[in-house]
């Protein structure tokens, strides 16, 4: 298929609705779920670990985190900060601790980091970008400067499917370009060349997801950056997280083993 410049409306709401490609159940269905499963399991994570609850980071009412402690915390241990997506529209913190247990078990803590959504909360430093919490910390990690970039080759991704584009789309396109990770790629310096990337896909995206992820780990590869493109099967864009809780599943343990080698 061809990228989203091509793509009518209607198209572009299919390719980026990720809860239509799910084949466990039907979209509104596969949302509710999620939020049903993060937020028991994040419930379940506090009443069993040793937690700091609603921590300030900033000024804004939803700017606050949760810090959950491993076993034995006497030491320094490893922190995984977990950042929730929801399209900058819904989710939060409060299910966002679901993988605690998982990690815990292992000596990491965990960081749920909090944040003020739409329509309180403005558009996130990455303009357009699909999902919030996929796109933050690849905006922080790759990107030299807060704003501006050397325009490397790539596409601006379009807004989320079901939001008007501003009146100003000059103005709307020039920040999406701006801000966008894959047109502001740039290359790794020696310390960040040992930085691993890992770019987790599912099996049940959509294509259009799908292809962004594939040319995002090349762009970052071409670069210089060390990046791995993990495409995981028989899952959805919800449960490929969800299934964080466990263990044994594939993802955590990739996680496991890369807090391991650093």
């Amino acid at each position: 298929m061809g990228r989203w410049q091509d793509m009518d409306l209607e198209e572009l709401e299919e390719q980026y609705s990720p809860s239509r490609w799910s084949r466990r159940m039907d979209s509104e269905s596969v949302i509710q779920a999620h939020i049903d499963v993060t937020t028991a399991g994040t419930q379940k994570a506090q009443a069993a670990a040793h937690t700091l609850l609603h921590v300030p980071y900033g000024d804004g009412e939803g700017e606050k985190l949760d810090i959950y402690f491993p076993v034995d915390s006497s030491e320094t241990f490893p922190v995984f900060v977990y950042i929730h997506g929801g399209y900058w529209q819904c989710l939060s913190k409060d299910a966002s601790g679901f993988s605690a247990p998982a990690l815990l078990s292992q000596g990491v803590a965990v960081v749920a980091l909090g944040y003020d959504i739409a329509p309180k909360g403005r558009q996130g430093p990455t303009g357009v970008m699909t999902s919030f919490g996929g796109s933050v910390p690849t905006w922080l990690c790759t990107l030299p400067r807060p704003h501006g970039c050397d325009g490397a080759p790539g596409a601006a991704q379009p807004c989320l499917p079901g939001e008007a584009i501003p009146q100003d789309q000059e103005l709307f396109w020039e920040v999406a370009q701006r801000n966008s990770p894959i047109l502001c790629v740039t290359q790794a310096v020696p310390v960040a060349a040992s930085c691993e990337v890992l770019v987790a896909v599912a099996q049940h995206d959509s294509p259009e997801f799908r292809r962004q992820s594939q040319e995002y780990s090349q762009a970052l590869r071409s670069a210089g950056w060390s990046v791995s493109l993990l495409d995981l099967a028989s899952v959805d864009h919800f449960d490929i997280i969800e299934k964080l809780s466990e263990e044994t599943y594939v993802l955590t343990q990739v996680i496991l083993n890369m807090i391991a080698r650093s």
